[in-house]
């Protein structure tokens, strides 16, 4: 069975958000925007919004966590994913669930109670740190972009509780 091909899993709480998916698709080249979340998932009252903020043309897909690993190696070669999650927990569950993902690109995690900042755009809390060091040991690669046209930080390490965010 041939490797779904997966352009770019990202992390980004907003999922489809304005110009920033837009960009995103249009860097990749994907034709399948699949939003990978058990809330979104089960309830469609949120689709429409989102699919009314896709590029237009591109398909858009709501599934659980679960849905995804089940299906994803059915997906057809002229299927080009671009898979976005809202956690590093969800993208960790993908990637131990035997999804082919190999780099996560981070772009926005709000801040919240028990969560600091790491950049203006990504704050964590333990559990997301807990994640990424995992992610880290299966060899996945790890950066934080905002935009394609951004020079990425790599996360290199993690000290104590907060992840080092390298900057160029």
């Amino acid at each position: 069975m041939a490797q779904p091909k997966i352009l770019l899993t990202r992390i980004d709480d907003r999922f489809i958000y304005g110009q920033d998916v837009e960009l995103w698709n249009e860097a990749v080249g994907s034709n399948l925007v699949l939003i990978v979340n058990d809330e979104i998932a089960a309830d469609s009252r949120q689709w429409a919004p989102m699919r009314a903020a896709a590029p237009e043309g591109i398909w858009t897909r709501f599934f659980s966590v679960q849905r995804t690993i089940d299906i994803i190696h059915t997906a057809t070669p002229r299927q080009w994913i671009l898979i976005m999650v809202a956690s590093p927990a969800d993208a960790l569950a993908l990637v131990k669930g035997g999804v082919p993902i190999t780099k996560i690109s981070i772009g926005h995690m709000q801040a919240g109670e028990g969560k600091r900042s790491v950049t203006p755009a990504v704050a964590v809390d333990g559990a997301d740190v807990a994640a990424f060091k995992e992610l880290q040991k299966l060899g996945i690669e790890l950066e934080i972009c905002y935009l394609p046209s951004s020079n990425p930080d790599p996360i290199q390490l993690v000290i104590g509780d907060v992840p080092y965010v390298s900057a160029f």
